[in-house]
């Protein structure tokens, strides 16, 4: 009888690992080497030198184990690792762009791919185009000739806004230039931007990934040629940012239970939006899978849940987000997400800080004093509703 191909909770498990070329460990090791003897994995110096098994920052088997696997979820041919998600997206755009080429960018980022977009990219003479691209024609009328990639986050970090990889892809497409989409909000286990028309999907694996809040990673997953190109220069000499074995061993181990967290979390999520929203204190609540948001449909299409992020404004705006939060027991007050505790964060109390030591820092285009990003965690979704009302209620 023939098995059928196993599904995504098996091959987020077992793909790429076969316990009988480790000495049978179970647990994919963690090999801790600065430098590899070649002769034993290559015919000779030149075939070893091709394979990049020379050396860590270039090639080690625990993060090897973790690039097939995480390619194999989102149907790429190849995968490359790094040290964070900005080494992920530095790494892509210094190895894809050159001097007077042009990135597209959706009018909303994280913000430090924001800084990076406005500070660093332009210093060396790429040029940078925000674009509203939740409107496919806006995307047509700014590519031009120098267009080289359009990068963009769905779900949009922080404002939870779904934007179309397809209808996207089709106009990139159509002028020839490829698109690259930021999939952390949603993870593998929700949506998968290469089977829409992406040609590259980028994840901080630090989040939902390795979901437990303990180790550092990004991931660029693609065509393989491509992939090649970013680990032979990008990886190889442009940013060396080499991931941790230890770090990979980390995320192997979360990914484990990527589609069970991700349920929960999309479900605490829904239930923790509906309760926002019934909320006097709150003035909106923007959550990809209720009914009242604005790409619901969209979000429906394109994703299988709707992950545990959401944001919502407050009628108090900024003082009240800050009361709020001072009020707030069980959820706790952090700038990541994605872990198996409930994280918040106000955006605009951070950009004040900020403009103390940086003087141009500023929200990104949507984002309000009054917003507050939720990361809802793996606690019981009562819980979670009752710590937001009793901060709530004061208001």
């Amino acid at each position: 009888m023939t098995h059928p191909a196993p599904a995504f909770e098996t091959r987020a498990i077992h793909h790429g690992y076969v316990a009988a070329d480790h000495r049978r460990s179970v647990q994919t090791p963690v090999y801790l080497n600065a430098t590899y003897g070649y002769d034993s994995v290559a015919e000779n110096d030149a075939e070893a030198a091709l394979g990049g098994r020379l050396y860590a920052r270039e090639y080690n088997p625990t993060t090897e184990v973790l690039e097939q696997r995480l390619a194999n979820l989102e149907g790429a041919e190849a995968g490359l690792v790094v040290a964070s998600g900005m080494a992920a997206f530095g790494t892509m755009v210094l190895s894809l762009l050159s001097q007077g080429d042009q990135l597209i960018v959706h009018q909303t980022l994280y913000s430090n791919t924001v800084a990076m977009v406005e500070q660093a990219l332009p210093r060396f003479g790429i040029e940078v185009v925000p674009v509203d691209l939740s409107r496919p024609e806006a995307l047509a009328a700014a590519i031009t000739e120098r267009t080289r990639l359009v990068f963009f986050e769905t779900p949009v970090n922080p404002l939870a806004r779904i934007l179309d990889i397809s209808a996207i892809a089709e106009v990139a497409h159509a002028h020839g230039v490829m698109v690259a989409v930021d999939s952390t909000f949603a993870s593998p286990a929700l949506q998968r931007p290469l089977a829409l028309g992406a040609d590259l999907v980028m994840h901080s694996l630090t989040k939902y990934i390795c979901g437990h809040g303990d180790a550092l990673g990004g991931a660029i997953l693609g065509e393989k040629a491509t992939l090649h190109r970013l680990h032979e220069t990008g990886l190889r000499y442009i940013t060396g940012a080499a991931l941790s074995p230890l770090s990979a061993f980390l995320i192997l181990r979360g990914l484990k239970t990527l589609s069970l967290r991700m349920e929960r979390h999309s479900d605490n999520a829904l239930a923790v939006a509906r309760a926002l929203e019934a909320h006097p204190a709150v003035d909106w609540v923007s959550y990809p899978f209720l009914d009242t948001h604005p790409d619901a449909a969209l979000a429906r299409r394109q994703m299988t849940r709707g992950s545990g992020m959401l944001a919502f404004g407050l009628k108090a705006g900024f003082e009240g987000a800050r009361q709020m939060l001072d009020r707030l027991q069980l959820i706790t007050r952090a700038v990541s997400l994605g872990d198996a505790e409930s994280l918040i964060m106000h955006p605009a109390s951070l950009t004040r800080a900020r403009q103390s030591l940086r003087e141009d820092a500023h929200l990104a285009t949507g984002v309000g004093d009054e917003l507050l990003r939720l990361s809802v965690g793996l606690e019981a979704a009562d819980d979670l509703i009752f710590d937001l009302r009793q901060a709530l209620d004061t208001l």
